[in-house]
């Protein structure tokens, strides 16, 4: 299995997936940010502050789902004011940090829950908001997380020293002419804006790991704040990029993953701590004792692939060879079936014009006097009730298919590979897309009809 990860073929075909690279690069920048004002939260005993912000995230991407309005526009400023207002209820009155937090999360959890039940209905978005999901953000999204993202970690490495000496004794910063009251507002703003851009990604149940484990995890060893912070970054984007392969080869949820090689990481640092404190030696020895275990890992890992025979397997792909079909600009492949034709829709705007094949069974469904066909596969749906994930496909307008078309199509659940320009079309006043057919043939090959990512 390590072979697997460490296979150039693997990162190469992880990245030819365009959405992928995106998710690799906010999610590296995310972590990063995250781990570096993770210890100042934890020492704070704000820790819990990323879960309480992501519950009032989720309410504000519920009241943006409602309005129709751009997620991130309305999360950004919703989630900053929730974070100043929280740390303004914890220092000026009797609800303290761990109450306040519990106060304003729950209640922006259940308005964002009332929003939804009452508009769009507790649908598949709503699970990517509360789990996760890689592709929850759109490319206008990635961009405006990236500038936010360097934005965080300059003004963290820019007020580092105030940071630090708030964070172990606000008393004497404060008696040494530092205004706390602005360093705190800076650490809550940071937070906030690194919870909106995590939880999209992370989901709002699992958000807050990105801060507290790559904390608590350097703390078992390093001592010191500057160590710990560079420790807590380098396990944060290691943890976070091991998930995210583990997401694509075995079809985990990319937020879970990514926790749980938190958790592992963790775990591992426990216990090298716990063994180096039981062989007690001279200073710097669980430093040491931490760096040879890696090395090792490492050393032994890179042996293994080095030496490995086995050929990288050629990449499955859902289209072959001998179709005979003229080329296409996007392959929608079996592997991240759900992932690559969710892309397709959040990013309509870079496909239209587009020709785009696919594979996946043939549907036909009538309403209003009204045909209409489709190439989809199942997948897994919000609450346990199963999806559907494909295009809308014909050979003229769509919902229009006349007799003399029909006869071109094949039976409902055939295995089929479809290919066409995909194109927009309005009905009932809202925008739809579809593939304009150049071809449509039958397999004799099936492949999955159930799909996971």
């Amino acid at each position: 299995m390590i072979d697997i990860f460490l296979t150039p073929y693997v990162l190469m075909e992880m990245f030819s997936f365009t959405f992928l690279v995106r998710a690799f690069v906010v999610g590296m920048l995310v972590s990063l940010c995250a781990s570096l004002l993770g210890l100042s939260l934890v020492m704070k005993r704000y820790s819990m502050i990323g879960d309480g912000l992501s519950h009032v995230g989720f309410g504000a991407l519920a009241i943006a789902t409602a309005m129709n309005a751009a997620p991130l526009t309305v999360a950004i400023p919703v989630v900053i004011a929730a974070a100043f207002l929280l740390l303004r209820v914890s220092e000026n009155s009797k609800i303290k940090g761990d109450a306040a937090i519990a106060l304003i999360s729950t209640s922006s959890l259940a308005i964002g829950v009332v929003i939804i039940s009452m508009t769009t209905g507790m649908n598949t978005d709503v699970c990517n908001f509360l789990f996760g999901s890689i592709l929850a953000m759109n490319k206008n999204d990635v961009y405006l997380s990236i500038a936010l993202s360097i934005t965080v970690f300059i003004l963290f490495i820019f007020f580092y020293h105030k940071i630090f000496a708030i964070t172990f004794d606000e008393s004497f910063a404060k008696a040494g002419g530092t205004k706390i009251g602005m360093y705190n507002m800076l650490i809550a703003l940071l937070t906030a804006l690194t919870i909106v851009l995590g939880m999209r990604m992370m989901g709002a149940m699992l958000i807050s790991s990105l801060i507290i484990f790559p904390a608590l995890t350097s703390m078992r060893i390093f001592k010191t704040f500057r160590s710990v912070t560079v420790c807590s970054a380098i396990v944060a984007m290691t943890c976070f990029f091991i998930g995210i392969v583990i997401s694509y080869l075995y079809a985990t949820p990319a937020g879970a993953s990514v926790v749980m090689m938190n958790i592992f990481a963790f775990l591992l640092f426990w216990a090298i701590s716990a063994v180096s404190r039981r062989n007690v030696r001279r200073e710097g020895s669980v430093k040491k004792a931490a760096l040879v275990s890696i090395a090792a890992v490492l050393l032994l890992v890179g042996c293994n692939n080095n030496n490995t025979s086995v050929a990288a397997p050629a990449a499955k792909s859902a289209v072959k060879e001998d179709y005979s079909l003229a080329p296409a600009d996007l392959e929608i492949r079996e592997k991240m079936f759900i992932a690559q034709v969710n892309d397709v829709y959040l990013n309509s705007d870079d496909y239209l014009g587009k020709t785009i094949r696919l594979e996946g069974l043939f549907k036909y469904a009538q309403a209003d006097n009204r045909a209409y066909c489709f190439v989809i596969r199942n997948g897994p749906g919000c609450c346990g009730d199963d999806g559907q994930v494909g295009f809308e496909v014909s050979w003229t307008a769509p919902g229009q298919p006349s007799v003399g078309v029909m006869r071109s199509y094949p039976k409902i659940d055939d295995w089929v590979v479809a290919q066409g320009v995909l194109k927009e079309y309005d009905e009932f006043g809202f925008p739809f897309l579809y593939l304009a057919l150049s071809d449509l043939k039958v397999l004799d090959e099936r492949g999955e009809a159930f799909v996971v990512q």
